[in-house]
């Protein structure tokens, strides 16, 4: 009877920590959300029947005529671009005169309904690139009337932008600007040790690592979690931004993804799930304009990772650039410094602005921002 009562506790006891821990959770993202203008929210309909959500900032006067697709990387979302201004490339670029649309793949944040049959868990990265980019680049040209869209990716964003720009809808872009894409993945024992645990973590169908950053994102500023500079450096985000973003801006991963990156690491390769792809090869004969950017100090994609990434190309229009103190630059940028670091705003953004302003139409007359054809607002 002791023993039965015992459980019974017990159970009680995990039930209300699971309870309080809910509570926590939502006040802390309520606590730490963006305080800025909601987006556009707009529906994207894949070929296999995914639905995806895409968040379009226009342009407080549109000047140019092909949008930025902004695509976020693995374990993150959308708030990775479209943020609280300063650190806000969406804001930022709208203000320059770009239409910009935010995606979430398929699993992530708003974009979880899956066709009949299948789970929101279950895709690869193969998924992301033969149908979320088409998908997410036919919304953005319908939307703006554009024959063509510059695409911005932020490490798996910018591979997945790789994998598009090789594919037929390659020749409806612009032009591809990647920041802190590792394409090569020689990794050592660590590296290799934390995605074998992640698979692990993941079983049987994702790694809900989210959860836990929102419930420890009040402390952060405080004290330091470990391997936290695999990500970003805290020393160069400010307290209340790393709060912010660990708030808000961490998603769940995909066992099936987790294993196709640990394919990746484990033979430094960048292709499909089956392995029948090499899209490493083919950014060798990619002619599309190209803007590859990295961090000085980023430990996932290293300044000699992006290098070897230029090295690759062969498109007459290519430019590299690193990020760094030793380019004149006030910091040494990690992964994530490139977009939230205290520089980036007036040090990475610019670089990007520059570059898309080179390439692009410039309109004749500057055009007021199109009425939303679908909105559907939310609070983030």
């Amino acid at each position: 009877m002791d023993a039965w009562r015992w459980g019974v506790w017990v159970l009680v006891a995990m039930l209300a920590l699971f309870l309080w821990n809910v509570v926590w959770v939502a006040a802390v993202r309520r606590w730490y959300r963006p305080r800025t203008t909601l987006p556009q929210t707009l529906r994207a309909r894949c070929a296999d029947g995914w639905e995806l959500t895409v968040h379009a900032r226009r342009a407080t006067v549109r000047r140019f005529e092909e949008p930025v697709l902004l695509c976020h990387g693995l374990a993150a979302n959308r708030f990775t671009f479209d943020f609280e201004p300063p650190y806000s490339v969406a804001h930022y670029l709208a203000e320059a005169g770009f239409d910009c649309f935010s995606v979430e793949w398929r699993g992530t944040g708003h974009s979880r309904s899956p066709p009949p049959g299948r789970r929101y868990t279950d895709f690869t990265i193969d998924d992301h690139i033969l149908q979320d980019g088409p998908a997410l680049l036919e919304l953005a040209l319908k939307e703006t009337g554009a024959k063509r869209a510059f695409w911005l990716g932020h490490s798996l964003g910018g591979l997945v932008g790789y994998g598009v720009a090789q594919g037929p809808q390659g020749e409806k872009l612009a032009g591809l600007l990647t920041l802190g894409a590792p394409v090569h993945f020689k990794s050592g024992p660590l590296m290799r040790a934390l995605i074998s645990m992640g698979v692990r973590a993941a079983w049987p169908a994702r790694f809900r690592q989210e959860w836990m950053s929102a419930s420890l994102a009040p402390f952060l500023g405080y004290v330091t979690l470990p391997l936290s500079d695999l990500l970003v450096n805290p020393e160069h985000i400010p307290p209340r931004i790393q709060r912010q973003v660990y708030a808000n801006m961490m998603s769940s991963m995909s066992r099936k993804v987790l294993l196709q990156f640990q394919d990746w690491i484990e033979h430094d390769a960048f292709r499909s799930f089956d392995r029948a792809t090499d899209w490493r090869e083919g950014i060798t004969r990619l002619r599309l304009p190209l803007l590859v950017m990295g961090g000085s100090s980023d430990r996932l994609a290293t300044a000699e990772n992006v290098q070897s990434q230029f090295a690759l190309a062969s498109a007459p229009d290519r430019t590299l650039h690193v990020f760094g103190r030793d380019h004149g630059d006030k910091m040494d940028y990690g992964h994530g410094d490139l977009i939230f670091g205290t520089g980036a705003p007036s040090e990475v953004y610019p670089v990007i602005r520059e570059w898309l302003e080179q390439h692009a139409t410039r309109l004749s007359s500057p055009a007021e921002p199109s009425e939303p054809s679908i909105s559907l607002q939310r609070q983030a």
